[in-house]
């Protein structure tokens, strides 16, 4: 039986996409006799390595990393998922006599198991009736019923809009992912925040010199394999990059179409995790 969650102490390490969230987690986790769990909806496959930055085991420095690669990649996993194996990771680390570490970029993560998500079990039948709709029907359903859950959807995002759909079939809308804030009413021991949030200035080259590099490392290739093993549908939920060099696959976009196009909608979705991260420190100061 789980201990008393509040009597378990954990460090979070939150950030945007190419912040440095990785090697920091790693340096704190050396000095802190740590292990760490992910917090991220894409690293759990296996198979997104280069398009989701995974980090290599030379770069984990003997540190213990879990929820990497514990999935297929046409497997589910759901924040209610995440929110079961972080608890459970949280209990078996802190009885090592160490410290989880929780770091990563989903945030919605982060506010499912520090403040709770909603037990909402899907219904094969209205599972069954949503599969039948066009994405285009989907949202506009998720639009009428719950306007600010669909503000933060992905329109083309198939599983998410049908999540939506279920959740506000059972509570009449998607529950509001309030932040924790200092002095961190959440359901554990919140010892420290660390926030990564470097400037616009120091951040936009950052992904501009991550994508290149990921595009030089096999990138397309990478998209290649995955599209054969689960088709077009599946590829464009497993985020932007598999979603954007998916297109170019489709030959839809160029070649030449595929950097400056990473890199704006990388951008967007980095300015709407520092827009989490602000509300963030609301409560007060945040060491970087």
């Amino acid at each position: 039986m789980m201990r008393n969650a509040k009597s378990l102490k954990i460090l979070c390490i939150a950030g945007p996409t190419a912040s440095g969230k990785s090697p920091r987690a790693v340096e704190e986790a050396l000095l802190r006799e740590g292990e760490i769990i992910s917090v991220d909806s894409r690293q759990v496959y296996r198979g997104l390595d280069i398009g989701t930055e995974k980090i290599t085991t030379e770069e984990m420095r003997d540190v213990p990393h879990h929820l990497i690669d514990i999935r297929e990649v046409h497997e589910p996993y759901s924040a209610g998922d995440f929110v079961a194996d972080a608890t459970r990771l949280i209990e078996e680390i802190s009885a090592r006599g160490k410290l989880p570490i929780l770091v990563g970029g989903t945030h919605f993560y982060f506010d499912a198991l520090l403040l709770g998500l909603p037990a909402v079990e899907g219904d094969p039948m209205l599972r069954a009736e949503l599969e039948k709709l066009s994405t285009e029907e989907l949202f506009a359903r998720v639009r009428s019923a719950d306007a600010r859950r669909a503000s933060e959807l992905d329109p083309k995002n198939r599983r998410r809009l049908i999540r939506a759909l279920e959740i506000i079939a059972s509570l009449g809308s998607v529950p509001s992912r309030a932040v924790p804030t200092p002095p961190f009413g959440t359901r554990f021991n919140l010892v420290e925040w660390i926030v990564i949030d470097p400037s616009r200035e120091e951040l936009r080259p950052r992904i501009d010199a991550r994508l290149e590099a990921a595009l030089a490392r096999g990138l397309v290739d990478e998209v290649r394999r995955v599209r054969e093993q689960v088709g077009d549908a599946r590829l464009n939920e497993l985020g932007l990059e598999y979603k954007i060099v998916g297109e170019y696959l489709r030959n839809e976009r160029s070649e030449e179409s595929l950097l400056p196009a990473l890199s704006s909608k990388l951008w967007q979705y980095a300015r709407r995790q520092k827009a989490w991260l602000r509300k963030l420190q609301l409560g007060g100061p945040t060491p970087k």
